[in-house]
């Protein structure tokens, strides 16, 4: 991958550099006061919160060596909607996710989704611990946890990767689909089946690693690497590359209707693209709204700015 490549060539072995880790995340717990009984100490949301802060910042999740500034921002809010049992939680994870653009302070949205399939058990300071190995440990709704929070990171690893080189995300893919594989079961634990629902970790990483949807990391690394990455230095070149990318989308959506990949690509991209094609020329905007209209419908108000 360039990043990497060129960063392995630059840091010439700097041992600080060579220990530094690949996500800068933060991590928010947010309580549902009405469903979440008032005898549970909030102090273990507190420890809950530190300790998967640590957990996610403190690992080498690859080999690679990542520079600070090439760290990938990240925002995991937990929310906890009920208690269900003996410090047992059901909630949602929203994710988000991005990394900067080349010669500039801009921060590129990756992801932003709500996973709501969360169900987990946390008994304050107990460890938090991950092997991809073996991920369903001997307590499934405590291993659920952090299988869910190791597939997301694999999942922003994969576009990350797939965003500086073509098809550079696939290891990250394939762990996430192992981790699918082998997920926790028990009562009430879902995302994890093909069956529970259309769109869900099962689906997200079918898709990413099924070759019927292979123009999706085209559109990936055409949106990134050969648009936003060159946007601040040539406009007009950039815009080529993101209008490149909705075309592979388009294509792509023509072969494998309302897939799960083409609403998850457009979640917190809405904005960027209507500035993006705002001061392009009226030929360009005009192909690039008729394309984000088909494409995105959900956001079709704000792309009728466009016009």
């Amino acid at each position: 991958m360039l990043k990497k490549t060129v960063l392995l060539i630059t840091l010439t072995g700097s041992l600080a550099f060579a220990q530094s880790q690949e996500i800068q995340a933060r991590i928010t717990i947010n309580i549902n006061k009405d469903k979440v009984p008032t005898t549970i100490d909030r102090k273990i949301f507190q420890t809950l919160q530190q300790a998967l802060t640590n957990f996610i910042n403190n690992r080498k999740w690859t080999n690679d060596v990542f520079q600070p500034a090439e760290k990938i921002q990240c925002n995991f809010l937990v929310n906890i909607n009920e208690a269900v049992g003996q410090n047992v939680f059901r909630g949602s994870l929203t994710v988000q996710a991005a990394r900067p653009a080349y010669s500039s302070a801009y921060q590129c949205p990756l992801i932003n989704f709500i996973d709501d399939n969360l169900l987990f058990r946390y008994v304050e300071f107990q460890p938090i611990e991950f092997n991809e190995n073996r991920v369903q440990g001997s307590d499934p709704l405590v291993s659920n946890l952090t299988a869910v929070l190791a597939y997301w990171i694999n999942i922003i690893l994969g576009f990350d990767y797939d965003s500086f080189s073509l098809r550079g995300g696939d290891p990250y893919f394939v762990k996430a689909q192992n981790i699918v594989n082998n997920a926790p079961e028990g009562r009430d634990i879902s995302g994890w089946k093909n069956f529970e629902s259309q769109r869900n970790r099962y689906w997200l990483t079918e898709n990413l690693n099924n070759n019927r949807f292979a123009l999706f990391h085209d559109a990936i690394y055409s949106y990134y690497r050969n648009g936003m990455d060159i946007f601040y230095e040539n406009e007009d070149e950039g815009r080529n590359g993101i209008l490149n990318c909705l075309n592979f989308l388009n294509t792509l959506d023509k072969e494998n209707p309302n897939s799960m990949l083409m609403q998850f690509f457009f979640q917190g991209k809405n904005t960027e693209l209507v500035k993006v094609f705002s001061k392009a020329s009226k030929d360009i905007k005009d192909r690039a709204l008729n394309l984000l209209l088909k494409l995105d419908v959900t956001n079709a108000r704000l792309y009728n700015e466009l016009k």
